[in-house]
């Protein structure tokens, strides 16, 4: 009786004593996955172990669906600028892994949150959709992060492909990527000549994994491009080919 009772009071939820994440890379970089309700159920298999009381990482997935079924809003907090949602996977696996569950199990999306407290005297509230917008362009397409990185090369070009990687999971997981992000991040890395060019002679595996990753973005109802050349750009590349 005690467990059970302890079990409705549990607040705090994690993975696995010993282990991190939540179990949505691999299941991202594998492809993995047929829908959001795949990537939903790795997030309650993977984030269901209590902690608190005399819980110190117990199995609880009754307790935790329950949790998430009561839920109204996905919050993250980000104290620091020193990084963004799009250079790090932990925030896709956490927000957009508690954003598909919460969906699964409710049948309907609720918001989603990413709030700035990099300044605590000022905290600022915004939509998932509104940061991602925001980081989108101020540094994944902004021309001086771009040239910024073309000085580090092979490392550069992988970040690139890392930040189209962590894009995508957030469109797999939320509904908080729009097309026009999309439509952007393939203007200023495949469709610009000069920073299509910078990847292939650095990274020639970069340029095919970022056109892959956007060709899978099209094929799972993700992204539907601007333009037929767009379209047309990323089979090419995704295929390993040149250019139309």
């Amino acid at each position: 009786a005690r467990a059970a009772r302890e079990g409705t009071q549990t607040r705090v939820y994690g993975s696995k004593p010993g282990s991190y994440g939540a179990g949505l890379q691999a299941m991202i970089d594998e492809r993995l996955w047929a829908d959001k309700s795949d990537l939903a159920e790795a997030y309650l298999t993977w984030g269901s172990y209590a902690y608190g009381g005399t819980s110190e990482g117990a199995a609880d997935r009754a307790g935790f669906e329950a949790r998430l079924r009561q839920t109204e809003a996905i919050v993250q907090n980000q104290d620091n600028r020193e990084h963004d949602i799009l250079d790090s996977d932990d925030y896709y696996q956490f927000e957009g892994g508690a954003a598909a569950a919460v969906s699964s199990l409710q049948g309907r999306d609720r918001p989603i949150y990413h709030n700035d407290h990099s300044r605590p005297e000022r905290p600022v509230i915004r939509t998932l959709e509104d940061e991602i917008g925001r980081v989108v362009r101020a540094r994944v397409v902004n021309p001086k992060w771009i040239e910024g990185v073309k000085r580090h090369g092979y490392k550069g070009a992988f970040e690139m492909a890392a930040t189209v990687d962590y894009l995508f999971a957030f469109a797999a997981t939320t509904g908080a990527v729009k097309g026009h992000h999309f439509d952007l991040v393939e203007a200023a890395f495949l469709e610009d000549d000069a920073t299509r060019e910078f990847i292939a002679a650095h990274n020639a595996p970069a340029l095919r994994e970022i056109a892959e990753r956007l060709a899978e973005a099209i094929d799972r109802g993700l992204w539907l491009p601007r333009s037929n050349s767009a379209r047309a750009r990323v089979a090419a590349l995704a295929d390993g080919g040149a250019l139309p």
